[in-house]
């Protein structure tokens, strides 16, 4: 399993980290920093998650008015993460 970790933008939680198995699902979300009821829900209900489904289900939420969110981030943290994942296998 890859493990990835990311810097979000724009969000309250300071950090994520994830996993994606060899057959493309997420393992063991984690965020430093936001709401941690939320964000421990957040990896919770995306354990075992196909990669890219929770990319497409997370893009685009919104916090506040700022433009993202920490699900957006982690969509796009996924995002990155499938793109380095597809490098490699090619």
């Amino acid at each position: 399993m890859n493990q990835y970790s990311y810097e979000p933008k724009g969000v309250c939680s300071l950090k994520l980290t994830f996993g994606i198995d060899e057959d493309g699902n997420l393992h063991d979300v984690r965020f430093a920093g936001g709401c941690p009821g939320n964000l421990q829900a957040i990896g919770k209900l995306l354990e075992g998650t196909s990669a890219e489904r929770a990319k497409d289900l997370l893009k685009g939420n919104d916090c506040g008015g700022r433009g993202t969110s920490c699900a957006d981030q982690l969509a796009t943290a996924i995002g990155l993460a499938l793109e380095r994942e597809n490098r490699v296998s090619e």
